[in-house]
């Protein structure tokens, strides 16, 4: 079951009240979620309840995704507010630097709270920011033309398209090496998450500029691409492993650029290793 909590966020032009959506169960050693654009904190699903026997896991909706709602008025989508909110959120479950993972936008995120040291491990699942001009026009593009087709679609649209193998494909091939494996109220929900994120225009354009040049020391840092990715292609991880010469870099067979439900075993397993 989802819960909810808001909490203050430090912001240049003062203080800002953010509100999150989450999902949290499990015990141990914190471990926090962090989906990518467009997507929600059930992305994380397929390999859940396999982290939540070793972990206490947190995935949560990223603000203006899923079930959160947009950022307030006067506080950017940027690396410096989400950052530091994520932190916040932290603060506020009582939870001292988790492991994190994260998926594309999500991975971005998660090596930056890696070089705040917000953190104690990072895996990065086809991080943002290690992309070319052209890979970022083109990656952009993608993410704009799904959007666009999601919000063009009605919902009863949807529910057709994702009832049968073909239609599932159709709406999800760009992001999943086997959308066939979606169930159909999986394919239909994260259809509408994104025809219905708030934060989505905003986060896209505040992303037109990032490119992630630090190392990341100090910490286990796993970097891992799916080489079937069609949307963050996987030479990307090639820039990755050099900008972090002590990451583990790590191929993922067969998946997309949402691995987790391409082969969850093998996702849960890089998780769990980079943790420990």
């Amino acid at each position: 079951m989802a819960a909810e909590v808001s909490f203050s966020v430090a912001s240049p032009g003062g203080p800002h009240t953010v509100t999150i959506s989450y999902r949290r169960a499990g015990a141990g050693e914190p471990l926090l979620l962090l989906h990518g654009i467009g997507h929600h904190r059930q992305a994380w699903d397929p390999v859940f309840e396999i982290l939540a026997a070793e972990h206490d896991v947190i995935a949560v909706d990223l603000p203006g995704f899923g079930r959160s709602p947009a950022l307030p008025d006067g506080m950017a989508y940027g690396l410096p507010s989400v950052v530091p909110a994520l932190g916040a959120l932290c603060d506020t479950l009582g939870i001292e630097r988790p492991h994190v993972a994260g998926n594309s936008l999500g991975g971005l995120l998660a090596l930056e709270l890696g070089r705040e040291k917000l953190v104690r491990s990072v895996t990065a699942l086809s991080p943002g920011g290690f992309w070319s001009p052209a890979e970022r026009r083109y990656a952009f593009a993608t993410l704009l033309a799904m959007r666009q087709g999601a919000r063009l679609l009605p919902r009863p649209a949807i529910e057709r398209l994702a009832a049968s193998a073909a239609g599932r494909t159709a709406l999800t091939s760009t992001i999943y090496a086997r959308p066939w494996r979606r169930s159909p109220e999986a394919a239909v929900a994260e259809t509408l998450a994104l025809r219905d994120a708030t934060g989505f225009d905003a986060t896209l354009a505040a992303g037109r500029d990032v490119l992630f040049q630090d190392d990341v020391t100090g910490l286990p840092v796993t970097v891992a691409w799916g080489t079937r990715d069609r949307l963050l292609l996987r030479r990307q991880g090639i820039r990755a492993k050099h900008t972090i010469p002590g990451a583990r870099l790590i191929r993922l067979p067969g998946c997309g650029h949402v691995p987790m439900n391409d082969d969850p075993a093998l996702v849960a397993r890089v998780i769990l290793d980079t943790c420990r």
